[in-house]
């Protein structure tokens, strides 16, 4: 890209968003994360972005600096479909209501495009109309939006993780986002194929960081559904959470007792270390997280947006992007032709 557009980060997190679309290209110039548990890790892995560490309420718009792209996903905690609410609580929870920061953001800026992510329930029934309110706002915007529910692990993430994206271009640019143009893979990528090799390191080693794993106990929550997949196959959601991590594929499956009970047939393996889940969301392992607590460095990988998503998003947009400048390039310039004068002021030279 000959261009390097310069991006704004909103709900940064740890920053995989950001780093998938760094691998392509772009600049990221400024984040926005509130959670001070996360901005060791964003500044160290990020070294070359401001950091901005106020709560989005309280930024004014002539503070966020002019940019190219806007992406980030607003917390989704109001979305989901998990827990006792079931995504009911929505635009009416406080963090629902960020989304509408986001929205402020993009009007105020006026950037070429936008990339917008959220947990697959923004979509389902009891969230579709608040939904399509907020796209249509987007739409108003003057870009042109595409969205779609995608799960990851079409795209070489070694995870189940459905989550929606929208993108949207602005009309001038007289393009459109096509999901269905991201490359897809023909074969999954496995547990084995991701993680197999961490056997061999010892917890805690010093030849990787974060391979450490949370040993509370089972809640009934847990123990409701099986939580092994094996080394053929792709990993559960990755949560953000050490207490819901998914255990070790090498653990003894789980048997189901009845309904939203089951239980362990002989004594389980460990959950996956913060090192395996940050793989499983393709994370390089030089990315280091940095934490006190170490739910806190599950919780910023659960969070995050999978690297390897983000950059084949980030890469077919870049695509778009170039074809476009090219395309600016090698249109014609315009001539302006001066009026021609009307047979009257052509024989009065003093008119």
């Amino acid at each position: 890209m000959k261009k390097r557009n310069k991006l704004i980060s909103l709900f940064s997190g740890a920053g995989g968003l950001d780093l998938g679309f760094q691998k392509v290209g772009f600049d990221i110039i400024w984040a926005n994360e509130n959670d001070k548990t996360i901005w060791e890790t964003y500044k160290h892995n990020h070294p070359k972005t401001f950091l901005d560490t106020r709560s989005i309420i309280d930024i004014k718009n002539s503070e966020i600096p002019e940019c190219d792209g806007i992406i980030g996903g607003p917390p989704c905690q109001s979305w989901s479909l998990a827990g006792s609410k079931k995504g009911k609580r929505g635009i009416s929870d406080k963090r629902g209501k960020l989304i509408y920061e986001y929205l402020r953001i993009v009007r105020a800026k006026k950037p070429s495009f936008f990339v917008f992510e959220n947990v697959a329930g923004i979509m389902s029934p009891s969230n579709q109309e608040e939904f399509t309110k907020f796209r249509k706002k987007l739409e108003n915007l003057d870009y042109n939006v595409a969205y779609q529910n995608l799960n990851a692990k079409d795209y070489g993430v070694p995870q189940d993780r459905k989550r929606v994206f929208l993108l949207g271009i602005k009309k001038d640019l007289k393009t459109r986002f096509n999901f269905n143009k991201i490359s897809k893979i023909k074969k999954l990528t496995s547990l084995n194929d991701c993680i197999h090799d961490l056997q061999s390191i010892d917890f805690n080693s010093t030849q990787i960081a974060n391979h450490e794993y949370y040993e509370g106990g089972f809640s009934p929550i847990y123990m409701s559904r099986n939580r092994v997949r094996s080394w053929q196959e792709v990993s559960f959601t990755i949560q953000a959470s050490g207490r819901h991590s998914p255990l070790h594929p090498s653990a003894f499956p789980m048997i189901k007792k009845s309904t939203d009970c089951f239980t362990f047939t002989k004594k389980n393996i460990r959950r996956l270390t913060v090192r395996e889940c940050a793989r499983i969301q393709t994370f390089p392992d030089s990315f280091i997280f940095k934490h006190q607590n170490i739910n806190d460095g599950y919780k910023m990988v659960g969070n995050a947006v999978p690297v390897l998503l983000a950059h084949k998003i980030a890469n077919e947009l870049k695509k778009i992007l170039e074809i476009k400048e090219i395309q600016k390039i090698k249109a014609p310039k315009e001539t302006i032709v001066p009026p021609r004068l009307n047979s009257t002021y052509e024989s009065n030279p003093l008119c």
